[in-house]
């Protein structure tokens, strides 16, 4: 079957889901095609992805920056932090993946339960689709997610900004939030090298942490911290995959791809809410 059909088909599995962006009543699959009761219509591309924005959204994450994330994902940098969230879904569950990028993390998940990625990058969205995943994909803003109140059970967000409001209104009651956020020694190796001596050299999340533990009090926390092994074309596509090395002197770049650590420090918190 064509990939388009076949996630056609899955979408109208999962229905009622979507929104429509434009009047938020609910999308009904039609052939190809996702329309509302007052006509809007939203055609999938080829690979089974919908854009849901009017216009492209200009962004740094181009096809070569997403496929050093694909890369480097897939070797299983993120797996650690992963394979815990995974490890609390079922078959029963629905994921949403917030901000999925290339989208190997949903593919990831979706392996345990059907999942959802979106994110604003219309390339991104695009090389997800190339994926062979029963997870569907879709071209959406953060601050206004084109779906239905209350119709996911777990919303993982890796590393991407937080619309708290929205992830409460997604979120079915008795659902989970899995956050993702970097501590002071994630990329220390890039920080290092690219930064001594300046402010960038150091990192701090509390501003987000804060922010985090204010909405939801109730939230635990779990840290992990760990070495990465990588090889030189590895720590290339780490270096190429992160913006935190997009601003970094030329020479300072050069140097340190010339002399390439031989692992990253991964260090994150794993912020968890239970029962919504």
């Amino acid at each position: 079957m064509r990939k388009i059909l076949a996630k056609a088909q899955a979408m109208a599995a999962l229905e009622p889901l979507f929104a429509c962006p434009v009047c938020q009543q609910p999308l009904q699959v039609e052939a190809t095609s996702l329309v509302c009761e007052n006509g809007h219509r939203f055609d999938l591309a080829k690979k089974g992805t919908v854009n849901f924005l009017n216009k492209p959204v200009p962004t740094e994450y181009d096809a070569p920056m997403l496929a050093a994330r694909r890369r480097v994902l897939q070797a299983g940098f993120f797996e650690p932090f992963l394979t815990t969230i995974k490890a609390q879904l079922t078959a029963a569950d629905l994921v949403l993946d917030v901000g999925c990028g290339e989208g190997s993390p949903t593919a990831f998940l979706a392996t345990k339960a059907p999942a959802v990625g979106f994110d604003i990058s219309a390339p991104a969205i695009n090389l997800a689709g190339s994926l062979a995943t029963p997870a569907l994909y879709c071209v959406a803003d953060l601050a206004r997610l084109p779906f239905l109140g209350k119709r996911f059970s777990a919303v993982v967000d890796l590393f991407s900004p937080g619309a708290y409001r929205e992830f409460d209104r997604v979120l079915q009651p008795g659902g989970r939030l899995f956050k993702v956020i970097p501590e002071a020694g994630y990329l220390q190796e890039l920080r290092t090298g690219l930064y001594a001596g300046t402010d960038k050299a150091t990192y701090s999340n509390e501003a987000v942490l804060s922010r985090f533990m204010a909405t939801y009090p109730q939230a635990t926390s779990q840290l992990f911290s760990y070495d990465f092994p990588v090889t030189s074309a590895q720590f290339a596509d780490v270096m190429a995959m992160t913006p935190l090395s997009w601003q970094a002197p030329t020479a300072k770049r050069e140097a340190l791809l010339a002399a390439p650590p031989t692992h990253i420090h991964v260090a994150v918190r794993l912020l968890q809410v239970n029962n919504f």
